[in-house]
């Protein structure tokens, strides 16, 4: 075996390359990385144990995977795959007929939450227990090490048992959790493995399997259907396979432990020989459980856990056996949830393995713990401990939470260290997209790869995009590290963004004589007096902690860098830690690093990085020699207190400002309800630079705030005769067109991402009308402030600026504001504008991806209401059933509506006069959106008069009050990306096309899985490389419009704002207005295309001039096909769009010019066949 520095995903992936041929897939957070190294072995030349490159086969759906899998297994091929959560639900079904038709395989699973009252992208093991009567074997790993030795363990156990497994490790803890492991060496096929394939009799066993393969050469028929008069007795015929299971798994475990030099069994115990109370648990839990109790037992306890391994075939009799004969109390953990049931999974099986084996003496309680993630620490370790010494232990507990409603928490209150003397811990507070986790695992594969020092890696993420929080938790020592959970004790921390100062409580957390290195221009003693706040300042000098500052974002915009100052603050971590390595050796280990990082994207980017790494070697990194003042500081920056708002205060906050475990059961509401429109109060401030509009030479033209994706520019329009106005708001221009009103473009500097894509669309001459300042000099200007007043403004009246117009929607307040997603963003400017136009009438069903994750993290919720509380209604239901969960809501307002429609037809026979002619106004306008909202607000005030005025329509009356909010035409929209269109979701979406109701669906075609990394779907397009296309996708993108316009009555468009603004607008409100289905397909650039997101709506632009993207309308009524882009683009320029992302340039780099060239003429070829088939649907042939 060699070390290696690598997660829990690539040691799965390691193994099962090398016993599969073929591995069918489908991405899902946090499986997806598996599949993408895998893709990437195979496209470096890689090859398994028969010398072969694994074929990676990219399903539709997880669904589409696992028959995939199915079908490759019953044709003879060894395979494999990857996944996780409502994927592998998804893959349910056919796991029966995998079990049940006895073929061998691993299935690798990176355990994680299922989607119940929300979305949680994050670990335990709700879904694999979901599995667990699906007759496949369960084996379970508890950290990156034991994910390399177990998944051999499994795939040697499958063969030989003819049972399929399940190997499933903890998401995110351990499947993204880097360490320096032993790992099996690929090297000669790996050589290593088939030793040990030698050993354990495998090749016999492979050759039974491929045996058993269809094959007309000697035909046999599998999966028919029997009658109830033979299907229970063949049913049991597998018994023998599983009884024989358990002991060929231990065999196979003592063959991989003499190899490895670690134990293992079905079950193992840890702890004191007579320990009386005893945990048993399974996953990363058992890492921190066994950390824990090492320090308890060496203070003179005697606690025990057993670690389950197999738990399918579970073995009563090995359970029993593993249990200290001076067992008294159990307390059984499980990370899953089962409304309803006794107990959880886990704690029934011990339950019912201590019953069958006649313990009775034995008291068991069971508990929850790490639901979506949540921390176990010692101290929670402890606090069971110390539950099981109760005489009467609280049974169904939870632990790590405060659960208030039925009180079942457990107090871990006691703060308990358990991790060993000698490791060293740091902290790395970033941005997300700024490049600071990727240089900490860079840094953690040097400090792996380089010293003797075991080391170990976890990232934390919110849910936003990139414009989340990031802390990187690294640890190393001379031990091996057992502490899986994050640091809370740190020897070092490091803070990226200076706005994080006044928001997060950093220094809290670092150790006496610590060190604090933070990026800021305040770099001398009397500067920081200023930025540092009151409590920052007591806790640097009373705890003598080493401050380091240097100022990264100065130094990075010299350097050319736009803001990324991760490889300059990586330098400068290593300069002020000595200690890990000498700082000349670690600069040689970053600049490999940079160019493996980098190569791709040119050398100049590399050269960039190398400038970088040497910029923390100077002056630039100061030493603050610390006032002893400081320790009495009572004054300074002050921290964010942030809205007064009261679900903000006791809610939104504490999760923003990472205290969220703190938060209460009973604070949350059951069903999983948030409120709208609380993005306004986050004020995240972390820009680097902000937009400012010199209003002497601004047109009034609105397409700055048009393309902000993140509605941070507004015009403002203030009476000239207004005496409230900020004396920072400065009017320069009367308002163009509206007579009595000064006109000014606002931005909020505080919600701001500093993207600058404003700069780069403004249409003014010489320069435009826009610079981009640092947000320091915006808020020194009142910005701010003026932001707080602009937004607040009376409406004026602007109804002779068309709505369907860039200025005249402008005018519209956005609906969608101030969302998670990355800087620059080319899908948030469509859904902003959508809203601005039909937003305080709109259903929103959104797919799960990046759409849903902007648009719908916890805790606060971008879309908004305007002043008469109407906005969005929006809900996320699954990846795959999006369109149908669209489509059931209107099928509720169908049929909710129809139903007010017939009490207002006998309302209408009743009532006479005016009140009659309302009930007729509101019926001729029902089915009109914006004509209903009229007539329904006359009608209510009808409905209102004469409510309990005693007349014969009384009853009626309150019936059609009672549902008076679906009297008004709803919006339907069906949001989400082209993984959800093209694949997963296809299905579905051509269904509810077909049926043709009155649903809007926006597609946000970014051509790939943008919010699983980047993986190819059926919209990436010949030549693109994306994973599970490392060498270039070699077939055609979809045409998912033309495909719905077969239909012949589904209006479809193709969109890209940044081309033609005017266009989009015409599509939208054309598709709103169509009684029947509308499909808008809108090209959205992405930070996955490797481009520069500042430029996204340009890129649009490009990409429509020179061919590669169209523009069109097809509108059923008249069959009117329309295309909006020019029928002879300039397919001139069309190579060199492609070599100016890094999805295409980097092809040539990896495969070689011809073979790249040749890609992009067939994708050009492709843009020019589909132009001609839309120029003959427009008669411009």
């Amino acid at each position: 075996m060699k070390k290696l520095t690598i997660d829990g995903n690539t040691a799965a992936s390691h193994v099962a390359y090398a016993f599969s041929e073929v591995a069918a897939i489908y991405p899902i957070t946090p499986s997806s990385p598996m599949a993408e190294v895998a893709d990437e072995w195979a496209t470096a030349g890689r090859t398994n144990m028969w010398g072969q490159k694994v074929r990676i086969a990219e399903m539709q759906s997880e669904g589409g995977a696992a028959g995939a899998v199915h079908g490759s297994l019953s044709a003879g091929a060894l395979t494999t795959t990857f996944t996780a959560s409502q994927g592998l639900l998804l893959m349910i079904p056919n796991m029966y007929k995998i079990s049940g038709e006895l073929m061998p395989m691993v299935m690798h699973v990176s355990a994680r939450a299922l989607a119940a009252h929300s979305l949680n992208i994050f670990g335990d093991h709700a879904d694999v227990m979901a599995c667990r009567q699906t007759g496949f074997a369960m084996l379970c790993d508890s950290s990156v090490q034991e994910v390399m030795d177990l998944a051999l363990v499994a795939h040697l156990s499958t063969l030989k048992t003819k049972v399929p497994f399940i190997n499933f490790f903890d998401g995110f803890r351990t499947s993204h959790e880097v360490a320096k492991i032993d790992v099996w060496d690929e090297a000669d096929n790996y050589a290593e493995i088939r030793a040990i394939c030698d050993e354990a009799g495998t090749w016999a066993d492979v050759a039974d399997f491929k045996s058993r393969a269809l094959n007309p050469e000697h035909p046999i028929q599998k999966g028919t259907a029997q009658n109830g008069d033979t299907y229970f007795q063949n049913r049991e015929t597998a018994n023998s396979y599983y009884a024989a299971a358990p002991a060929i798994v231990q065999k196979m475990m003592d063959i991989v432990s003499s190899k490895c030099g670690r134990n293992y069994h079905l079950f193992d115990y840890v702890g004191a020989p007579d320990a009386e109370e005893v945990i048993v648990a399974m996953g990363s839990a058992c890492e921190t459980v066994e950390e824990s109790i090492n320090k308890l037992n060496a203070m003179g306890k005697k606690y025990g856990l057993v670690k389950v391994r197999l738990y399918r075939p579970f073995v009563a009799e090995a359970f029993v056996a593993a249990l200290p004969k001076t067992v008294k109390k159990i307390a059984v953990l499980d990370r899953t949830k089962e409304p309803g049931s006794l107990g959880e999974p886990l704690y029934l099986d011990v339950c019912s393995a201590l019953f069958e084996m006649g313990v009775s003496k034995v008291k068991v309680v069971g508990g929850r713990y790490g639901l979506g993630s949540k921390e176990f620490t010692p101290s929670m370790v402890l606090a069971v401990y110390k539950n099981l010494e109760k005489k009467e232990p609280k049974n169904h507990f939870t632990i790590g939470i405060y659960e208030d409603v039925t009180n079942s928490s457990l107090d871990f209150s006691e703060k308990f260290d358990a991790a060993p003397a000698g490791s060293t811990s740091c902290k790395f507070y970033g941005l997300g997209s700024d490049g600071t986790v990727g240089a900490n695992k860079n840094s953690i594969k040097i400090i792996g790869d380089h010293t003797d020092k075991h080391a170990q890696a976890y990232f934390f993420y919110d849910s936003k995009k990139s414009g989340g929080i990031t802390v990187s938790h690294l640890r190393f020592g001379d031990t091996p590290i057992q502490s899986e959970y994050l640091i809370d004790s740190a020897d070092f921390v490091q803070c990226s963004n200076p706005s994080y100062i006044t928001r997060y409580d950093m220094t809290s957390d670092i150790k006496e004589g610590g060190t604090f290195l933070l990026n800021t221009d305040a770099t001398t003693v009397e500067k920081l007096e200023e930025f540092l706040p009151a409590k920052v300042k007591q806790d640097i000098a009373k705890k003598h902690i080493n401050l380091y500052v240097i100022d990264a974002i100065h130094i990075a915009a010299q350097l050319g860098l736009r803001g990324r100052t991760n490889t300059i603050l990586q330098s400068a971590f290593f300069r002020v830690n000595p200690q890990i390595m000498p700082y000349d050796k670690a600069i040689e280990y970053m600049k490999y690093m940079a160019k493996k990082s980098f190569g791709r994207k040119g050398d100049a980017v590399v050269q960039m990085n190398y400038n970088a790494i040497d910029s923390a070697a100077g002056d630039n990194l100061i030493k603050i020699d610390v006032p002893a003042s400081w320790a009495n500081a009572t004054t300074g920056a002050a921290m964010h207190e942030g809205h007064a708002d009261k679900y903000y205060q006791e809610i939104i906050k504490p999760i923003l400002y990472l205290q969220g475990d703190k938060l209460k059961s009973s604070q949350f509401n059951a069903d999983g309800h948030v409120p709208t429109g609380t993005t306004q109060f986050e004020k995240r401030g972390v820009a680097v630079n902000v937009p400012e509009i010199m209003q002497d030479k601004c047109i009034q033209c609105g397409t700055c705030s048009f393309v902000c994706p993140h509605a941070c520019l507004r015009p403002a329009l203030v009476a000239k005769d207004a005496t409230d106005v900020p004396a920072t708001m400065v009017m320069v221009k009367d308002a163009i067109g509206i007579p009595g009103y000064k006109y000014k473009m606002q931005v909020s500097p505080l919600d701001c991402m500093g993207c600058g894509v404003c700069a780069t669309v403004c249409p003014v001459k010489d320069g435009g009308a826009i610079k981009m300042v640092p947000l320091a000099e915006a808020l020194e200007k009142g910005e701010d402030k003026n932001w707080e007043y602009a937004v607040d403004l009376p409406a004026v009246d602007t109804s002779k600026f068309k709505k369907e117009t860039v200025k005249g929607c402008q005018f519209c307040t956005p609906l969608f504001e101030f969302s998670g997603a990355c800087a620059g963003c080319g899908e948030t400017p469509y859904i902003k504008v959508i809203t601005q136009l039909f937003g305080e009438d709109m259903v929103i069903a959104n797919a799960t991806g990046c759409s849903s994750i902007y648009g719908g993290s916890s805790p606060t919720c971008p879309y908004t209401k305007n002043k008469e509380g109407h906005g969005p209604a929006w809900a996320n239901s699954l990846f795959e059933d999006n369109a149908e969960f669209g489509y059931g809501m209107n099928l509720a307002y169908s049929a909710r509506r129809n139903a007010i429609k017939g009490k207002v037809e006998k309302l209408a026979e009743l009532w006479t006069g005016d009140a009659k002619a309302a009930c007729e106004a509101y019926l001729a306008a029902f089915d009109e959106r914006e004509a209903s909202k009229k007539a329904s607000k006359a009608l209510l005030g009808y409905l209102e008069s004469c409510k309990d005025c005693g007349c014969e329509a009384d009853a009626l009356v309150k019936e059609i009050l009672a549902d008076k909010d679906c009297l008004a035409k709803k919006s339907i929209w069906i949001f989400g990306g082209d993984g959800w269109a093209y694949d997963i979701g296809y299905g579905g979406l051509d269904h509810v096309l077909a049926e043709g109701e009155d649903v809007n669906i926006l597609v946000l075609d970014t051509e790939v899985y943008s919010n699983t990394g980047g993986q190819a779907s059926k919209s990436t397009n010949i030549g693109a490389v994306a994973k599970f296309a490392s060498a270039g996708k070699r077939v055609k993108k979809k045409d998912l419009g033309m495909m719905a316009k077969t239909y012949g009555y589904v209006y479809v468009a193709q969109c890209s704002m940044g081309a033609n603004p005017a266009q989009f607008l015409k599509a939208i409100s054309e598709a709103e207005a169509y009684h029947g289905p509308s499909l808008i397909i809108c090209y959205a650039p992405c930070i996955n295309h490797g481009i520069n997101m500042t430029k996204s709506q340009l890129e649009e632009k490009a990409a429509v001039d020179c061919g590669y993207w169209q523009l069109y309308r097809y509108n059923p009524e008249g069959e009117v096909f329309t295309l909006d882009s020019k029928a002879e683009p300039n397919f001139d320029g069309y190579q060199a769009f492609l070599a100016g992302e890094t999805r295409y340039s980097s092809l040539v780099k990896t495969q070689g010019a011809e073979v790249a060239n040749k890609l992009f003429e067939e994708t050009e070829e492709s843009a020019k066949e589909r132009l001609e088939g839309y120029k003959k649907l427009a008669g411009k042939e």
